[in-house]
């Protein structure tokens, strides 16, 4: 019995990290298309500063 418990718990995680991501791309699409096709800037910049060695 634990066993199926388990198991269906794990399907609920599954299934609402499979939605999570899914929305997150939704709303990467739509910060790209509101930068603008070619337009660099926005999380991909962000991320580069980020990384970025400190003095």
């Amino acid at each position: 019995m634990t066993d199926v418990k388990s198991q269906q718990k794990a399907d609920r995680l599954k299934a609402a990290l499979k939605e999570n991501l899914k929305r997150r791309k939704a709303q990467a699409r739509g910060r790209q298309a509101a930068n603008g096709p070619g337009n660099e800037s926005g999380s991909l910049s962000v991320a580069a500063e980020r990384d970025k060695p400190s003095d």
